[in-house]
């Protein structure tokens, strides 16, 4: 039996989860994960040595904080913080986002503690 390819409805995967600050796995594309995450509050200052790290905004607003001043995105807003940038995001309001990343990224980089967490897929 053949699969049908079907799509990934984002509305829908965002329905299925309530957790801030916790990555949900929606797709894999070659060595990169797809996932989305609702944020509110404030994140903790970390970088990655080894890969630039891409933010799209779905819904509500996210400030990232950089050594050298702020960038803050709206809906259907994106930036990609380059790989060794020292990065915060806050979010003063719930907010969900779509990260582009490779597999097996510490959400955390290099500051690791007890926010770490790996992406949990979602069916």
């Amino acid at each position: 039996m053949i699969q049908q390819p079907v799509p990934v409805n984002l509305t829908d995967k965002l329905a299925q989860f309530s957790e801030l600050w916790s990555q949900k796995k929606i797709a894999q594309l070659n060595d990169y994960e797809i996932k989305l995450a609702k944020l509110k509050g404030e994140f903790v200052w970390h970088r990655h040595d080894d890969t630039d790290e891409l933010f799209l905004v779905l819904s509500g607003r996210l400030t990232i904080r950089l050594r050298d001043g702020n960038v803050t995105l709206g809906p259907g807003e994106l930036f990609v913080v380059a790989q060794g940038v020292e990065h915060c995001p806050v979010a003063d309001e719930e907010t969900a986002i779509l990260l582009f990343e490779p597999a097996g990224t510490a959400n955390t980089g290099d500051a690791g503690g007890p926010r770490t967490k790996a992406p949990e897929p979602l069916a």
